[in-house]
């Protein structure tokens, strides 16, 4: 529930991240995290944020959603820096980097490096028949 509501937050482009995703995430473990995720500062080093928080080693999400937000708050729209703030927290690397690129993504202004993309594997857009 917490990173769909930071993704709407992120397609829209309105409010602040923490309010959007706290007004709607319910009690509990996860609203916990993401509760001392808002209270850490963005300027933390992604290391240390990631051994307050969790970055996914247990494979819950209350390991995971809260660093994941906090790495999306401390990057902006920026895609690149918002991948290397993640990776830098170590973890689930995988996970955590599909959480924060999906939000990333479609921020207004956020975009790929063009050296990653041209390094990607190819898309194969036609409709499957």
């Amino acid at each position: 529930m917490a990173v769909a509501l930071a993704a709407a937050w992120a397609a829209r482009g309105e409010g602040d991240l923490w309010d959007t995703v706290l007004a709607y995430l319910g009690e509990g473990t996860v609203r916990d995290n993401v509760e001392k995720a808002r209270a850490l500062p963005t300027d933390l080093e992604p290391s240390r944020a990631a051994g307050e928080l969790g970055s996914g080693n247990q494979v819950l999400a209350e390991d995971t959603v809260g660093f994941c937000i906090w790495c999306v708050a401390r990057s902006g729209n920026n895609f690149e820096e918002a991948m290397w703030t993640t990776v830098a927290g170590m973890g689930d690397r995988d996970t955590t980097c599909a959480i924060v690129g999906g939000i990333v993504a479609v921020m207004e202004g956020a975009e790929l490096p063009e050296d990653w993309l041209l390094a990607r594997e190819p898309l194969n857009l036609s409709k499957a028949g």
